[in-house]
């Protein structure tokens, strides 16, 4: 079963990198960089700012320097425990796969999957009851994380699973937040 499992995901990320394109390369390398969605960061610092004010956005930041640390940590420890193989690495399929970018480290599991949806799971909680598009957040993951599917150094599984945890880590550090605020009378 694991095996077959295995199997599938490999034919679907070599679908979805077969997909890619040279003249979009340079994109997907611009998109999976952090630093270039800075932009979108400081928006969504306003409108936290705007809703819950200066001293609660600390606050805020605060709770997701630690679930990034969290989330990053874990992930660490799960890459070096399943020691799988990127798909750029993979002797099975590095031959017949678009490499856009090299890495030797281990695969399984995304962190920029995790951490992109941890975050954006934190930040929908505490936004949703003031802005009705607040979903429309969940296009940077999405975004994010297929970029490193395009770039060829992770599978689909490593991706689900990525935003399967990012997920779960942002509900329990929003819940944390808010028994933090109720504790403290904010």
């Amino acid at each position: 079963m694991l095996e077959k499992l295995v199997d599938l995901d490999k034919e679907v990320f070599v679908f979805l990198n077969g997909l890619g394109s040279p003249t979009f390369d340079s994109l997907w390398l611009f998109i999976t960089k952090q630093f270039h969605w800075t932009p979108f960061f400081l928006l969504l610092a306003y409108l936290l700012q705007r809703k819950i004010g200066w001293k609660n956005l600390g606050i805020a930041i605060l709770f997701i320097a630690v679930l990034l640390l969290v989330g990053n940590e874990t992930v660490e420890l799960c890459k070096v425990t399943f020691e799988r193989l990127r798909p750029c690495n993979d002797p099975e399929i590095k031959d017949i796969i678009r490499i856009v970018h090299q890495s030797d480290t281990f695969s399984f599991f995304s962190g920029h999957a995790a951490n992109s949806m941890a975050t954006m799971t934190f930040i929908y909680l505490i936004l949703k009851r003031y802005y009705k598009y607040t979903f429309l957040i969940f296009l940077y993951p999405l975004i994010f994380a297929y970029s490193r599917i395009y770039l060829g150094v992770h599978f689909p599984t490593d991706i689900l699973t990525g935003y399967t945890f990012g997920g779960m880590l942002g509900f329990i550090f929003f819940k944390l937040y808010q028994k933090y605020l109720h504790k403290r009378g904010f």
